[in-house]
């Protein structure tokens, strides 16, 4: 039993799972922010009023919907922050054991 807690320790399972648990939890409140607050700010000062998931540009008959794109972009990046500054600022590379 010792070996096998050893094994997970070194590989970084219980970081992985922790990093999962709370990636998932930080995944659903960031997007709540990023739908709800910032992306109708964005999508008002790109002058869409539909909201920014509609907001498209108009070439001849086609229509290139960007709106959507920015949208995960800007959830991407916030996301990518809080993982960073987490990790960082919390200590949580510190979590595993390191090999001999």
């Amino acid at each position: 039993m010792k070996g096998f807690i050893n094994f997970i320790r070194e590989q970084g399972v219980v970081g992985l799972a922790v990093g999962f648990m709370l990636g998932g939890a930080v995944s659903k409140l960031v997007s709540a922010l990023i739908t709800d607050i910032i992306n109708p700010i964005v999508g008002a000062a790109l002058g869409t009023t539909e909201g920014l998931k509609n907001a498209a540009l108009n070439i001849g008959s086609a229509k290139i919907l960007y709106g959507d794109l920015v949208s995960v972009l800007i959830d991407f990046l916030v996301i990518s922050l809080v993982v960073y500054l987490g990790v960082k600022y919390l200590g949580l590379d510190k979590v595993d054991k390191k090999k001999e």
